[in-house]
Protein backbone atom coordinates (compact mmCIF):
# COMPACT_ATOMS: atom_id res chain seq x y z
CA UNK A 1 0.00 0.00 0.00
CA UNK A 2 1.02 3.63 -0.34
CA UNK A 3 -0.04 6.08 2.35
CA UNK A 4 -0.26 9.87 2.27
CA UNK A 5 3.48 10.52 2.46
CA UNK A 6 4.50 9.78 -1.12
CA UNK A 7 3.88 13.31 -2.38
CA UNK A 8 5.48 15.17 0.53
CA UNK A 9 8.73 17.12 0.15
CA UNK A 10 10.52 15.40 3.03
CA UNK A 11 12.86 12.51 2.12
CA UNK A 12 12.24 11.14 5.61
CA UNK A 13 8.49 11.03 5.08
CA UNK A 14 8.86 9.62 1.59
CA UNK A 15 10.90 6.76 3.00
CA UNK A 16 7.79 5.73 4.98
CA UNK A 17 5.38 6.05 2.06
CA UNK A 18 5.13 2.29 1.56
CA UNK A 19 4.64 1.42 5.23
CA UNK A 20 1.42 -0.43 6.07
CA UNK A 21 0.87 2.29 8.69
CA UNK A 22 -1.72 4.74 7.41
CA UNK A 23 0.48 7.75 8.02
CA UNK A 24 -0.63 11.36 7.77
CA UNK A 25 1.84 14.21 7.34
CA UNK A 26 1.73 16.99 9.94
CA UNK A 27 -1.37 19.01 9.19
CA UNK A 28 -5.03 19.68 10.07
CA UNK A 29 -6.32 16.55 8.29
CA UNK A 30 -4.82 14.23 10.88
CA UNK A 31 -6.24 16.23 13.77
CA UNK A 32 -9.67 16.29 12.14
CA UNK A 33 -9.60 12.52 11.61
CA UNK A 34 -8.56 11.87 15.22
CA UNK A 35 -11.40 14.04 16.45
CA UNK A 36 -13.86 12.35 14.08
CA UNK A 37 -12.84 8.89 15.28
CA UNK A 38 -12.27 10.06 18.87
CA UNK A 39 -8.94 8.25 19.11
CA UNK A 40 -5.47 9.40 20.19
CA UNK A 41 -2.80 10.66 17.85
CA UNK A 42 0.44 8.72 17.54
CA UNK A 43 3.06 11.28 16.49
CA UNK A 44 6.37 9.82 15.33
CA UNK A 45 9.20 12.34 14.87
CA UNK A 46 12.57 11.71 13.25
CA UNK A 47 14.78 12.68 10.34
CA UNK A 48 16.26 11.04 7.30
CA UNK A 49 19.80 10.39 8.56
CA UNK A 50 18.72 9.09 11.98
CA UNK A 51 19.98 5.51 12.40
CA UNK A 52 17.51 4.41 15.08
CA UNK A 53 14.67 5.96 13.11
CA UNK A 54 15.58 3.57 10.29
CA UNK A 55 15.75 0.67 12.74
CA UNK A 56 12.32 1.33 14.23
CA UNK A 57 10.87 1.75 10.75
CA UNK A 58 12.17 -1.65 9.67
CA UNK A 59 11.22 -3.42 12.87
CA UNK A 60 7.81 -1.91 13.59
CA UNK A 61 6.37 0.46 11.02
CA UNK A 62 7.01 -1.98 8.17
CA UNK A 63 5.48 -4.85 10.15
CA UNK A 64 1.85 -5.56 9.11
CA UNK A 65 0.78 -6.76 12.57
CA UNK A 66 2.15 -3.70 14.34
CA UNK A 67 0.72 -1.44 11.66
CA UNK A 68 -2.70 -3.01 12.11
CA UNK A 69 -2.67 -2.10 15.81
CA UNK A 70 -1.66 1.46 15.02
CA UNK A 71 -4.29 1.87 12.32
CA UNK A 72 -7.04 0.40 14.50
CA UNK A 73 -6.42 2.43 17.66
CA UNK A 74 -4.70 5.64 16.57
CA UNK A 75 -4.33 8.26 13.89
CA UNK A 76 -0.65 8.21 13.01
CA UNK A 77 1.38 11.30 12.05
CA UNK A 78 4.93 11.18 10.72
CA UNK A 79 6.97 14.37 11.28
CA UNK A 80 10.37 15.34 9.90
CA UNK A 81 11.99 17.28 12.75
CA UNK A 82 14.21 19.13 10.30
CA UNK A 83 11.17 20.42 8.44
CA UNK A 84 9.09 21.17 11.55
CA UNK A 85 11.50 22.16 14.36
CA UNK A 86 8.75 23.94 16.30
CA UNK A 87 6.69 20.76 16.37
CA UNK A 88 9.70 18.71 17.40
CA UNK A 89 10.61 21.20 20.12
CA UNK A 90 7.08 21.31 21.52
CA UNK A 91 6.73 17.54 21.73
CA UNK A 92 10.28 17.00 22.94
CA UNK A 93 9.51 19.35 25.83
CA UNK A 94 6.27 17.49 26.56
CA UNK A 95 8.05 14.14 26.36
CA UNK A 96 10.45 15.22 29.09
CA UNK A 97 7.57 14.83 31.54
CA UNK A 98 7.52 11.09 30.81
CA UNK A 99 11.12 10.06 30.09
CA UNK A 100 14.64 11.34 30.65
CA UNK A 101 15.95 9.41 27.64
CA UNK A 102 15.09 11.98 25.00
CA UNK A 103 16.10 11.64 21.38
CA UNK A 104 14.93 10.36 18.03
CA UNK A 105 12.83 8.63 16.96
CA UNK A 106 10.49 10.45 19.30
CA UNK A 107 7.16 8.67 19.81
CA UNK A 108 4.37 10.74 21.34
CA UNK A 109 0.78 9.81 22.19
CA UNK A 110 -1.63 12.72 22.41
CA UNK A 111 -5.30 13.51 22.75
CA UNK A 112 -7.15 14.28 19.52
CA UNK A 113 -6.31 17.94 20.27
CA UNK A 114 -2.61 17.16 20.19
CA UNK A 115 -1.87 17.33 23.94
CA UNK A 116 0.63 14.76 25.18
CA UNK A 117 -0.32 12.11 27.72
CA UNK A 118 2.52 9.63 27.12
CA UNK A 119 5.81 9.60 25.23
CA UNK A 120 9.06 7.73 24.66
CA UNK A 121 11.73 7.26 22.03
CA UNK A 122 12.73 3.98 20.39
CA UNK A 123 10.83 0.85 21.39
CA UNK A 124 11.88 -2.57 20.03
CA UNK A 125 9.49 -5.10 18.47
CA UNK A 126 10.14 -7.52 21.34
CA UNK A 127 10.83 -6.64 24.96
CA UNK A 128 14.50 -5.95 25.69
CA UNK A 129 15.18 -4.89 29.25
CA UNK A 130 14.64 -2.18 30.24
CA UNK A 131 12.48 -1.48 27.15
CA UNK A 132 9.03 -3.00 26.65
CA UNK A 133 7.92 -4.21 23.23
CA UNK A 134 6.41 -1.50 21.06
CA UNK A 135 3.22 -3.52 20.54
CA UNK A 136 2.84 -3.80 24.32
CA UNK A 137 3.21 -0.02 24.57
CA UNK A 138 0.50 0.43 21.94
CA UNK A 139 -1.83 -1.89 23.84
CA UNK A 140 -1.17 -0.17 27.16
CA UNK A 141 -1.75 3.31 25.73
CA UNK A 142 -4.98 2.17 24.08
CA UNK A 143 -6.13 0.66 27.37
CA UNK A 144 -5.34 3.86 29.23
CA UNK A 145 -7.26 5.92 26.68
CA UNK A 146 -10.24 3.56 26.70
CA UNK A 147 -10.51 2.85 30.43
CA UNK A 148 -8.85 5.86 32.09
CA UNK A 149 -9.51 8.62 29.62
CA UNK A 150 -10.29 11.31 32.17
CA UNK A 151 -6.93 10.80 33.87
CA UNK A 152 -5.14 10.78 30.49
CA UNK A 153 -6.73 14.08 29.45
CA UNK A 154 -6.04 15.66 32.84
CA UNK A 155 -2.41 14.59 32.56
CA UNK A 156 -2.18 16.05 29.05
CA UNK A 157 -3.68 19.36 30.14
CA UNK A 158 -1.35 19.52 33.14
CA UNK A 159 1.71 19.02 30.96
CA UNK A 160 0.53 21.67 28.49
CA UNK A 161 -0.20 24.19 31.24
CA UNK A 162 3.13 23.54 32.97
CA UNK A 163 5.03 24.11 29.74
CA UNK A 164 3.14 27.33 29.08
CA UNK A 165 4.07 28.63 32.55
CA UNK A 166 7.69 27.56 32.13
CA UNK A 167 7.96 29.65 28.99
CA UNK A 168 7.63 32.93 30.89
CA UNK A 169 11.10 34.48 31.08
CA UNK A 170 12.19 36.82 33.89
CA UNK A 171 14.34 39.68 32.51
CA UNK A 172 17.51 40.66 34.37
CA UNK A 173 20.55 42.90 33.87
CA UNK A 174 23.09 42.27 31.15
CA UNK A 175 25.90 40.04 32.41
CA UNK A 176 29.16 41.88 32.98
CA UNK A 177 32.67 40.63 32.17
CA UNK A 178 33.09 38.95 35.56
CA UNK A 179 29.82 37.04 35.23
CA UNK A 180 30.70 35.89 31.72
CA UNK A 181 34.18 34.81 32.79
CA UNK A 182 32.60 32.85 35.63
CA UNK A 183 30.21 31.17 33.21
CA UNK A 184 33.12 30.20 30.95
CA UNK A 185 35.04 28.79 33.89
CA UNK A 186 31.98 26.76 34.92
CA UNK A 187 31.90 25.25 31.44
CA UNK A 188 35.63 24.53 31.53
CA UNK A 189 35.18 22.69 34.83
CA UNK A 190 33.36 20.01 32.83
CA UNK A 191 36.32 19.47 30.50
CA UNK A 192 37.51 15.92 29.92
CA UNK A 193 41.19 16.54 30.56
CA UNK A 194 42.20 13.14 29.20
CA UNK A 195 40.41 13.10 25.85
CA UNK A 196 39.30 16.70 25.33
CA UNK A 197 35.79 18.02 25.00
CA UNK A 198 33.19 18.05 27.74
CA UNK A 199 31.48 15.30 29.70
CA UNK A 200 31.48 11.59 29.00
CA UNK A 201 29.83 9.39 26.41
CA UNK A 202 28.08 10.10 24.15
CA UNK A 203 30.23 13.12 23.35
CA UNK A 204 29.11 15.94 21.06
CA UNK A 205 31.16 18.74 19.45
CA UNK A 206 28.97 21.45 21.12
CA UNK A 207 30.02 24.12 18.65
CA UNK A 208 27.78 26.71 20.30
CA UNK A 209 29.65 26.29 23.59
CA UNK A 210 33.06 26.36 21.93
CA UNK A 211 32.09 29.63 20.24
CA UNK A 212 31.53 31.29 23.62
CA UNK A 213 34.91 30.13 24.92
CA UNK A 214 36.60 31.61 21.84
CA UNK A 215 35.34 35.15 22.36
CA UNK A 216 37.93 37.87 22.99
CA UNK A 217 36.37 38.50 26.39
CA UNK A 218 36.83 34.91 27.54
CA UNK A 219 40.34 34.68 26.07
CA UNK A 220 41.22 37.80 28.08
CA UNK A 221 39.31 37.19 31.33
CA UNK A 222 39.34 33.37 31.52
CA UNK A 223 42.27 32.13 29.41
CA UNK A 224 42.20 28.62 30.87
CA UNK A 225 38.57 28.24 29.77
CA UNK A 226 39.46 29.51 26.31
CA UNK A 227 42.24 26.96 26.10
CA UNK A 228 39.69 24.20 26.75
CA UNK A 229 38.01 25.11 23.46
CA UNK A 230 41.29 24.85 21.58
CA UNK A 231 42.02 21.49 23.18
CA UNK A 232 38.54 20.22 22.30
CA UNK A 233 38.89 21.17 18.65
CA UNK A 234 42.36 19.64 18.44
CA UNK A 235 41.12 16.39 20.00
CA UNK A 236 38.12 16.16 17.71
CA UNK A 237 40.13 16.98 14.61
CA UNK A 238 42.61 14.19 15.35
CA UNK A 239 39.92 11.63 16.22
CA UNK A 240 37.50 9.28 14.52
CA UNK A 241 34.84 11.98 14.79
CA UNK A 242 36.41 13.63 11.75
CA UNK A 243 36.17 11.72 8.50
CA UNK A 244 39.15 11.42 6.18
CA UNK A 245 37.54 13.90 3.77
CA UNK A 246 37.39 16.61 6.44
CA UNK A 247 33.73 16.52 7.49
CA UNK A 248 32.68 15.86 11.09
CA UNK A 249 30.22 13.20 12.21
CA UNK A 250 27.30 14.02 14.50
CA UNK A 251 28.78 12.68 17.75
CA UNK A 252 30.95 9.94 19.23
CA UNK A 253 29.44 7.12 21.24
CA UNK A 254 32.62 6.75 23.29
CA UNK A 255 34.36 9.20 25.58
CA UNK A 256 37.62 9.06 23.57
CA UNK A 257 35.84 10.27 20.40
CA UNK A 258 35.74 6.78 18.87
CA UNK A 259 32.80 4.86 17.34
CA UNK A 260 31.06 7.87 15.79
CA UNK A 261 27.39 8.12 14.98
CA UNK A 262 28.13 8.44 11.30
CA UNK A 263 25.57 10.95 10.05
CA UNK A 264 27.08 14.29 9.02
CA UNK A 265 24.98 17.39 9.47
CA UNK A 266 25.21 20.71 7.64
CA UNK A 267 24.51 22.73 10.79
CA UNK A 268 27.24 21.00 12.81
CA UNK A 269 29.88 21.36 10.13
CA UNK A 270 29.06 24.98 9.30
CA UNK A 271 29.44 25.96 12.94
CA UNK A 272 32.62 23.91 13.36
CA UNK A 273 34.07 25.68 10.35
CA UNK A 274 33.85 28.95 12.26
CA UNK A 275 35.25 27.32 15.39
CA UNK A 276 38.26 26.09 13.41
CA UNK A 277 38.68 29.47 11.73
CA UNK A 278 38.63 31.34 15.05
CA UNK A 279 41.10 28.82 16.51
CA UNK A 280 43.52 29.42 13.67
CA UNK A 281 43.29 25.76 12.61
CA UNK A 282 43.50 26.25 8.87
CA UNK A 283 43.79 22.55 8.02
CA UNK A 284 40.58 21.64 9.82
CA UNK A 285 38.77 24.65 8.39
CA UNK A 286 39.78 23.72 4.85
CA UNK A 287 38.64 20.14 5.34
CA UNK A 288 35.22 21.20 6.53
CA UNK A 289 34.78 23.71 3.71
CA UNK A 290 35.74 21.06 1.16
CA UNK A 291 33.13 18.70 2.65
CA UNK A 292 30.42 21.35 2.49
CA UNK A 293 31.19 22.28 -1.10
CA UNK A 294 32.10 18.83 -2.36
CA UNK A 295 29.43 16.70 -0.67
CA UNK A 296 26.51 18.72 0.66
CA UNK A 297 26.18 21.33 -2.08
CA UNK A 298 23.11 20.73 -4.26
CA UNK A 299 22.77 21.35 -7.96
CA UNK A 300 21.70 24.91 -8.64
CA UNK A 301 22.89 26.20 -5.27
CA UNK A 302 22.09 25.59 -1.63
CA UNK A 303 23.35 22.92 0.75
CA UNK A 304 21.60 19.68 1.71
CA UNK A 305 20.72 19.03 5.32
CA UNK A 306 22.89 15.98 6.01
CA UNK A 307 24.64 12.91 4.71
CA UNK A 308 23.27 9.57 5.88
CA UNK A 309 25.03 7.18 8.21
CA UNK A 310 23.93 4.15 6.18
CA UNK A 311 24.77 3.06 2.65
CA UNK A 312 24.55 -0.01 0.42
CA UNK A 313 27.63 -2.24 0.43
CA UNK A 314 27.58 -5.65 -1.28
CA UNK A 315 23.80 -5.56 -1.47
CA UNK A 316 23.25 -4.88 2.25
CA UNK A 317 22.57 -1.78 4.32
CA UNK A 318 25.71 -0.89 6.27
CA UNK A 319 25.87 1.48 9.22
CA UNK A 320 29.11 3.44 8.80
CA UNK A 321 30.74 0.91 6.48
CA UNK A 322 31.41 3.47 3.77
CA UNK A 323 33.25 5.78 6.13
CA UNK A 324 35.37 2.94 7.53
CA UNK A 325 36.86 2.29 4.10
CA UNK A 326 40.02 4.14 3.03
CA UNK A 327 39.26 7.13 0.83
CA UNK A 328 40.94 5.40 -2.11
CA UNK A 329 38.39 2.56 -1.95
CA UNK A 330 35.30 4.75 -1.68
CA UNK A 331 35.16 5.67 -5.34
CA UNK A 332 33.99 2.12 -6.09
CA UNK A 333 31.15 2.35 -3.56
CA UNK A 334 27.81 4.09 -3.64
CA UNK A 335 28.17 6.94 -1.12
CA UNK A 336 25.62 7.43 1.63
CA UNK A 337 22.69 9.50 0.44
CA UNK A 338 22.49 13.23 1.08
CA UNK A 339 19.21 14.58 2.40
CA UNK A 340 18.64 17.26 -0.20
CA UNK A 341 16.41 19.52 1.89
CA UNK A 342 17.74 23.06 1.65
CA UNK A 343 16.93 24.35 5.14
CA UNK A 344 16.82 28.12 5.38
CA UNK A 345 18.60 28.66 8.69
CA UNK A 346 21.18 25.94 8.19
CA UNK A 347 22.07 27.42 4.83
CA UNK A 348 22.41 30.78 6.57
CA UNK A 349 25.05 29.20 8.81
CA UNK A 350 26.85 27.77 5.78
CA UNK A 351 26.69 31.07 3.90
CA UNK A 352 28.22 32.97 6.79
CA UNK A 353 30.88 30.36 7.52
CA UNK A 354 32.03 29.97 3.91
CA UNK A 355 32.01 33.73 3.35
CA UNK A 356 34.17 34.37 6.40
CA UNK A 357 36.48 31.42 5.77
CA UNK A 358 36.83 32.20 2.07
CA UNK A 359 37.73 35.80 2.79
CA UNK A 360 40.13 34.96 5.62
CA UNK A 361 41.93 32.09 3.87
CA UNK A 362 42.00 33.54 0.39
CA UNK A 363 39.52 31.14 -1.21
CA UNK A 364 37.22 33.21 -3.45
CA UNK A 365 35.46 30.06 -4.71
CA UNK A 366 34.08 29.49 -1.22
CA UNK A 367 32.72 33.02 -1.17
CA UNK A 368 31.17 32.41 -4.59
CA UNK A 369 29.54 29.20 -3.29
CA UNK A 370 28.14 31.22 -0.38
CA UNK A 371 26.71 33.74 -2.83
CA UNK A 372 25.09 30.99 -4.88
CA UNK A 373 23.53 29.44 -1.79
CA UNK A 374 22.24 32.78 -0.53
CA UNK A 375 20.69 33.60 -3.88
CA UNK A 376 19.11 30.14 -4.09
CA UNK A 377 17.51 30.30 -0.65
CA UNK A 378 16.23 33.84 -1.17
CA UNK A 379 14.71 32.82 -4.50
CA UNK A 380 13.35 29.33 -3.80
CA UNK A 381 12.54 29.14 -0.07
CA UNK A 382 9.49 31.38 -0.34
CA UNK A 383 5.76 30.89 -0.10
CA UNK A 384 3.30 32.45 -2.54
CA UNK A 385 3.17 35.63 -0.49
CA UNK A 386 6.95 35.95 -0.57
CA UNK A 387 7.62 34.99 3.05
CA UNK A 388 10.51 32.67 3.83
CA UNK A 389 9.63 29.04 4.50
CA UNK A 390 11.57 26.48 6.47
CA UNK A 391 13.01 24.48 3.56
CA UNK A 392 12.79 23.38 -0.04
CA UNK A 393 13.54 20.19 -1.93
CA UNK A 394 14.38 19.97 -5.60
CA UNK A 395 13.43 23.58 -6.13
CA UNK A 396 9.98 23.21 -4.52
CA UNK A 397 9.27 25.16 -1.34
CA UNK A 398 7.90 23.41 1.74
CA UNK A 399 4.68 24.53 3.37
CA UNK A 400 6.41 24.49 6.78
CA UNK A 401 6.90 27.99 8.16
CA UNK A 402 10.35 29.40 8.82
CA UNK A 403 11.29 29.79 12.47
CA UNK A 404 12.69 32.95 14.00
CA UNK A 405 16.09 31.24 14.08
CA UNK A 406 15.83 30.38 10.38
CA UNK A 407 15.32 33.99 9.37
CA UNK A 408 17.89 35.35 11.82
CA UNK A 409 20.59 32.84 10.86
CA UNK A 410 20.08 33.63 7.19
CA UNK A 411 20.22 37.37 7.92
CA UNK A 412 23.45 36.92 9.88
CA UNK A 413 24.95 34.90 7.04
CA UNK A 414 24.05 37.65 4.57
CA UNK A 415 25.81 40.24 6.72
CA UNK A 416 28.99 38.14 6.62
CA UNK A 417 28.57 37.74 2.87
CA UNK A 418 28.25 41.50 2.45
CA UNK A 419 31.50 42.08 4.32
CA UNK A 420 33.30 39.37 2.34
CA UNK A 421 32.14 40.54 -1.08
CA UNK A 422 31.84 44.27 -0.50
CA UNK A 423 28.35 44.09 -1.97
CA UNK A 424 25.88 46.11 0.12
CA UNK A 425 22.88 44.40 -1.45
CA UNK A 426 23.45 41.39 0.80
CA UNK A 427 23.52 43.64 3.87
CA UNK A 428 20.29 45.35 2.85
CA UNK A 429 18.61 41.97 2.31
CA UNK A 430 19.87 40.78 5.69
CA UNK A 431 18.60 43.90 7.44
CA UNK A 432 15.19 43.54 5.81
CA UNK A 433 14.94 39.93 7.00
CA UNK A 434 16.07 40.89 10.49
CA UNK A 435 13.40 43.58 10.64
CA UNK A 436 10.81 40.94 9.80
CA UNK A 437 11.89 38.69 12.63
CA UNK A 438 12.18 41.58 15.10
CA UNK A 439 8.60 42.53 14.35
CA UNK A 440 7.54 39.02 15.34
CA UNK A 441 7.25 35.69 13.55
CA UNK A 442 4.41 33.36 14.37
CA UNK A 443 5.29 29.75 15.06
CA UNK A 444 3.66 26.64 13.67
CA UNK A 445 0.00 27.56 13.08
CA UNK A 446 -1.34 24.13 14.03
CA UNK A 447 0.35 24.23 17.41
CA UNK A 448 -1.11 27.65 18.05
CA UNK A 449 -4.60 26.63 16.87
CA UNK A 450 -4.71 23.74 19.34
CA UNK A 451 -3.09 25.58 22.22
CA UNK A 452 -0.05 23.31 22.25
CA UNK A 453 2.75 25.01 24.14
CA UNK A 454 5.99 25.62 22.28
CA UNK A 455 9.28 24.52 23.82
CA UNK A 456 9.56 26.71 26.94
CA UNK A 457 13.30 27.15 27.16
CA UNK A 458 15.72 28.97 24.91
CA UNK A 459 18.65 26.60 25.24
CA UNK A 460 20.91 25.71 22.35
CA UNK A 461 20.36 22.39 20.66
CA UNK A 462 22.28 21.44 17.55
CA UNK A 463 22.16 25.13 16.60
CA UNK A 464 21.49 28.41 18.43
CA UNK A 465 18.12 28.98 20.06
CA UNK A 466 15.64 31.40 18.50
CA UNK A 467 16.51 34.11 21.01
CA UNK A 468 20.26 33.64 20.56
CA UNK A 469 20.04 33.61 16.76
CA UNK A 470 18.01 36.83 16.70
CA UNK A 471 20.33 38.46 19.23
CA UNK A 472 23.43 37.45 17.24
CA UNK A 473 22.07 38.80 13.96
CA UNK A 474 21.08 42.03 15.69
CA UNK A 475 24.57 42.39 17.15
CA UNK A 476 26.13 41.84 13.72
CA UNK A 477 23.80 44.41 12.14
CA UNK A 478 24.81 46.98 14.75
CA UNK A 479 28.52 46.26 14.27
CA UNK A 480 28.06 46.74 10.52
CA UNK A 481 26.55 50.15 11.17
CA UNK A 482 22.82 49.51 10.76
CA UNK A 483 21.97 51.58 13.83
CA UNK A 484 21.81 51.53 17.64
CA UNK A 485 18.31 50.03 17.66
CA UNK A 486 19.84 46.73 16.62
CA UNK A 487 22.22 46.75 19.58
CA UNK A 488 19.25 47.33 21.84
CA UNK A 489 17.38 44.46 20.17
CA UNK A 490 20.33 42.18 20.93
CA UNK A 491 20.56 43.45 24.51
CA UNK A 492 16.83 42.99 25.10
CA UNK A 493 17.01 39.30 24.18
CA UNK A 494 20.06 38.74 26.31
CA UNK A 495 18.39 40.44 29.28
CA UNK A 496 15.31 38.28 28.83
CA UNK A 497 17.26 35.05 29.25
CA UNK A 498 20.38 36.15 31.12
CA UNK A 499 19.35 34.63 34.43
CA UNK A 500 18.90 31.12 33.09
CA UNK A 501 21.92 31.51 30.79
CA UNK A 502 24.34 32.39 33.59
CA UNK A 503 22.86 29.61 35.72
CA UNK A 504 23.21 27.03 32.91
CA UNK A 505 26.00 28.36 30.70
CA UNK A 506 26.71 25.11 28.89
CA UNK A 507 23.21 25.17 27.41
CA UNK A 508 23.29 28.86 26.46
CA UNK A 509 26.64 29.31 24.73
CA UNK A 510 25.20 31.22 21.78
CA UNK A 511 23.33 33.75 23.91
CA UNK A 512 26.31 34.29 26.20
CA UNK A 513 28.53 34.81 23.16
CA UNK A 514 26.26 37.71 22.22
CA UNK A 515 26.42 38.98 25.79
CA UNK A 516 30.22 38.99 25.56
CA UNK A 517 29.96 40.94 22.32
CA UNK A 518 27.83 43.54 24.06
CA UNK A 519 30.37 44.00 26.87
CA UNK A 520 33.41 44.47 24.64
CA UNK A 521 33.68 47.37 22.24
CA UNK A 522 33.66 45.98 18.69
CA UNK A 523 36.66 46.30 16.43
CA UNK A 524 35.75 47.14 12.84
CA UNK A 525 38.27 47.24 10.01
CA UNK A 526 37.23 48.76 6.68
CA UNK A 527 39.60 48.82 3.73
CA UNK A 528 38.68 51.04 0.80
CA UNK A 529 40.60 49.94 -2.26
CA UNK A 530 40.39 49.19 -5.96
CA UNK A 531 42.62 46.15 -5.34
CA UNK A 532 40.66 43.71 -3.14
CA UNK A 533 43.43 41.12 -3.43
CA UNK A 534 46.20 43.62 -2.72
CA UNK A 535 48.58 43.78 0.25
CA UNK A 536 46.48 46.15 2.37
CA UNK A 537 43.32 44.11 1.94
CA UNK A 538 45.22 40.90 2.67
CA UNK A 539 46.59 42.36 5.89
CA UNK A 540 43.11 43.41 6.98
CA UNK A 541 41.73 39.92 6.42
CA UNK A 542 44.25 38.58 8.95
CA UNK A 543 43.26 41.13 11.59
CA UNK A 544 41.49 40.06 14.77
CA UNK A 545 38.30 42.07 14.32
CA UNK A 546 34.53 41.66 14.58
CA UNK A 547 34.00 43.21 11.15
CA UNK A 548 36.46 43.11 8.27
CA UNK A 549 35.05 44.69 5.12
CA UNK A 550 36.97 45.18 1.88
CA UNK A 551 35.13 47.63 -0.39
CA UNK A 552 35.74 49.82 -3.41
CA UNK A 553 35.07 53.55 -3.04
CA UNK A 554 31.79 53.07 -4.90
CA UNK A 555 30.76 50.22 -2.61
CA UNK A 556 31.63 52.27 0.48
CA UNK A 557 29.34 54.99 -0.79
CA UNK A 558 26.57 52.49 -1.53
CA UNK A 559 26.82 51.04 2.00
CA UNK A 560 26.59 54.55 3.45
CA UNK A 561 23.66 55.46 1.22
CA UNK A 562 21.87 52.30 2.37
CA UNK A 563 22.14 53.46 5.99
CA UNK A 564 25.23 51.59 7.23
CA UNK A 565 27.01 54.38 9.09
CA UNK A 566 30.28 52.46 9.50
CA UNK A 567 31.06 53.34 5.87
CA UNK A 568 30.18 57.02 5.98
CA UNK A 569 32.91 59.34 4.74
CA UNK A 570 35.25 56.53 3.75
CA UNK A 571 34.86 56.41 0.00
CA UNK A 572 36.45 59.66 -1.15
CA UNK A 573 40.17 59.09 -0.51
CA UNK A 574 42.66 56.69 -2.09
CA UNK A 575 43.50 53.21 -0.79
CA UNK A 576 43.16 53.32 2.99
CA UNK A 577 42.43 51.07 5.95
CA UNK A 578 40.24 52.35 8.78
CA UNK A 579 40.71 50.68 12.17
CA UNK A 580 37.69 51.48 14.35
CA UNK A 581 36.49 50.76 17.90
CA UNK A 582 32.72 51.21 18.32
CA UNK A 583 32.65 53.33 15.14
CA UNK A 584 35.42 55.64 16.37
CA UNK A 585 38.20 55.23 13.83
CA UNK A 586 41.90 55.88 14.10
CA UNK A 587 43.67 57.83 11.42
CA UNK A 588 43.55 55.75 8.23
CA UNK A 589 46.70 53.99 7.05
CA UNK A 590 47.85 52.86 3.64
CA UNK A 591 50.87 50.80 4.72
CA UNK A 592 49.91 47.19 5.62
CA UNK A 593 52.58 47.16 8.31
CA UNK A 594 50.77 49.97 10.16
CA UNK A 595 47.54 47.96 10.52
CA UNK A 596 47.78 45.94 13.76
CA UNK A 597 46.64 42.33 13.59
CA UNK A 598 45.81 42.08 17.30
CA UNK A 599 42.99 43.97 18.95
Amino acid sequence: MTNRLADTLSPYLRAHADNPVEWYPWGPEAFAEAQRRDVPLLISIGYSTCHWCHVMARESFADPHTAALINRDFVAIKVDREEHPDVDGAYMAAASAFTQNLGWPLTVFTTPRGRTFYAGTYWPPEARQPLPAFRDVLAAVNEAWTLRRVQAEESADAVTDALARAGAAVPSDLPDAAALAGAAEAIAAREDRQFGGFGGAPKFPVATTLGLLQTPLVRREAPDAAAAADRALAAMSASDLRDADGGFFRYATQRDWTVPHYERMLADNAQLLLVALDAGDESTARGIADFLVGTLRREGGGFGAAQDSESWIDGQRSEGGYYLRPVTERAALEPPAVDGKVITGWNGLAVGALARAGSRLGEPTWVAEAEDAAAYVLRVNRDRAGALVRASLGGVASQAVATAADVALLADGLFSLAAATGDPRWAVEGRDLLDVVLSGIQGDPLLAEHGIAAAPDQTDGDLPSDAAAVAAASLTAWRLGAGDRYREAAAARVREHAGSAIGQPFAHGSLLRVAAGLVDAPRQVVVVTEAPQGALASAARRADADVVAIVTPEQAGAFADAGFELFEGKGSAGEQAFDCRSFVCRLPVSDPAELPLAR
